[in-house]
């Protein structure tokens, strides 16, 4: 039997003994700075909730809005921020009260939704960057084309088919023996820093993962980038808007998909770096994207912030009306 209920390898003989871990974070980090980066990682978490929560609360108030492209932002806007509630409350625990352990299961009930909702980020921008090419390739027939019935329908399928990848990473990340160390070298569980604590080597299950992650990555990445290649417009006119319409797509290509790609490809092809410069790259392309996407997305969009000052000018309003009856 397994001990405390966790899997062991019977080919192996190697038991799992762990029953917690212990997250790192950043190795090198000096006590000294604990606070101050427990401090930075709770203001991008306040920031991610707060621009989100803003679109959500326009989206919902106003229903200029129910159009396909921010029915899109939407999703994103969700999958944002349950992944920085999945990663970021842990890892700010751990700086600000040197709380850092998690139980066994609750590590690799955090990789599931890890690896989940980076896979549901994925797909929703495949869906953004087609939603904007047939805008720009078909703007006639776009309305007939993208309706948010056929939106929602991507939408729900992106969510329903992102469960089953993640699912079987951590399925093949639990069943292996975990017997001697407990330290999870980054801020969150995620595939890599788990399994290279396991007790027998990993290259078996590291490799396929790897092959996983990259058609995760350059599948959606070539897709995107050939979307754009209607920027190659004759008229110059024509070229400015769609630049100006794909720019925000092209921020999250560099913030999200070039970086993530960089560290998979860095990691196997034998080019090493710091293991804190390796984890603030991570955490870089993981937690930014979700903090200025509202930004990018929302307050740069003419109808949101349309819709924005609309109610702003309205609560003015109402605050003014209030004061004049309380005179």
């Amino acid at each position: 039997l397994s001990h405390r209920g966790l899997p062991f390898n019977m080919s192996d003989g190697n038991q799992t003994l762990v029953t917690e871990f212990l997250i790192v974070g950043f190795p090198g980090l000096h006590r000294t700075y604990y606070d101050l980066i427990g401090t930075v990682f709770f203001l991008v978490y306040i920031f991610t909730l707060v621009g989100n929560a803003i679109f959500f609360v326009l989206f919902a108030t106003d229903h200029n809005l129910r159009k396909p492209m921010y029915f899109i932002i939407l999703n994103l806007a969700v999958s944002d921020v349950l992944f920085s509630t999945t990663t970021l409350p842990k890892i700010i625990t751990r700086y600000w009260f040197r709380a850092g352990t998690i139980s066994f299961i609750g590590c690799f009930v955090q990789m599931a939704f890890v690896h989940y909702f980076g896979t549901v980020t994925t797909y929703i921008s495949v869906i953004m960057a087609l939603d904007r090419y047939v805008a720009i390739c078909f703007p006639l027939r776009y309305p007939l084309i993208m309706t948010n019935s056929i939106i929602l329908i991507l939408c729900i399928t992106s969510w329903v088919l992102s469960a089953a990848s993640p699912m079987i990473v951590v399925i093949r990340s639990y069943s292996l023996p975990y017997c001697s160390s407990n330290t999870v070298i980054q801020c969150f569980c995620d595939h890599t820093s788990v399994t290279t604590l396991a007790c027998i080597d990993r290259t078996a299950f590291a490799f396929p993962t790897f092959i996983y992650a990259l058609v995760m990555l350059l599948v959606p990445l070539a897709f995107i980038i050939f979307t754009y290649s209607v920027l190659r417009i004759a008229n110059s006119q024509g070229r400015l808007k769609t630049l100006s319409t794909c720019s925000p797509q092209l921020v999250v290509i560099a913030l999200y998909f070039l970086p993530r790609c960089f560290v998979y490809l860095a990691s196997n092809v034998g080019i090493t770096f710091s293991t804190d410069l390796r984890i603030a790259i991570i955490m870089l392309y993981s937690l930014l994207p979700p903090m200025v996407n509202p930004l990018v997305y929302c307050l740069r969009t003419k109808e949101v912030k349309e819709v924005l000052i609309k109610n702003l000018q309205r609560q003015k309003g109402n605050i003014g009306n209030v004061k004049m009856l309380a005179t």
